[in-house]
């Protein structure tokens, strides 16, 4: 299965939270202005600045943003390219340049970090646009108790590469452990250039009704 979503309309229900103009609404994580660089309508890591996240916190949704990476021929591994989208700041889907590479592991483009590889690798070519879709299911919590963990389905560059998977709880370094709660969007500064656009978030219900009311 593949589409194309780069450059896609924000829909009626979505909340803008990156549009190429300004990042009000985003700090970075000690509440101090975020000092990344609006470049040709992206946002570009600064490297060293430390990572930013929005203002606005989450429950369960659905993310499209947009990636490029910086082209870096010569490094290896971790080392080529690293960012990660953290959804709800406790959970990081790796931004790499894994591109051409072989069967990808849990620390490349698109894995949950550390706990799911992708199905496939999708990644392209550094410099060129990609896109993350990502349909998030919170925790399902009583209290502090998690019932069920969260629950992610990741489509990147149009291709399925996370189908309903269910995480073992959150990836390292995490913005808290307070999975009860609704969390912030998260971008990081792993110390290289990479840019990020086209941001936006259409929260999801919790339920559906459990009554059925014929017309």
């Amino acid at each position: 299965m593949i589409f194309n979503t780069l450059n896609s309309a924000v829909p009626s229900d979505g909340i803008v939270l990156f549009d190429g103009s300004t990042l009000d609404g985003w700090t970075k994580m000690d509440g101090a202005p975020v000092d990344w660089t609006i470049d040709e309508g992206a946002i570009r890591v600064n490297p060293g600045s430390g990572d930013i996240h929005t203002t606005k916190l989450f429950g369960d949704h659905f993310l499209h943003l947009e990636f490029r990476l910086s082209s870096m021929p010569d490094a290896k591994g971790q080392a080529k390219s690293n960012s990660g989208v953290f959804i709800q700041g406790r959970y990081e889907v790796q931004v790499l340049d894994s591109s051409g590479w072989g069967t990808p592991g849990f620390a490349d483009c698109g894995a949950i970090y550390d706990q799911y590889a992708p199905l496939v690798n999708a990644c392209k070519p550094a410099m060129e646009w990609q896109t993350y879709d990502i349909v998030f299911r919170a925790p399902r919590c009583e209290g502090k108790v998690v019932k069920e963990q969260a629950r992610f389905t990741v489509f990147h560059n149009g291709t399925l590469i996370h189908n309903n998977i269910q995480v073992g709880g959150p990836t390292g370094a995490p913005s808290d452990l307070n999975v009860q709660l609704p969390g912030h969007l998260r971008l990081q500064d792993h110390g290289n250039i990479v840019w990020y656009r086209n941001i936006w978030i259409v929260e999801l219900p919790k339920e559906g009704s459990n009554t059925y009311s014929p017309r």
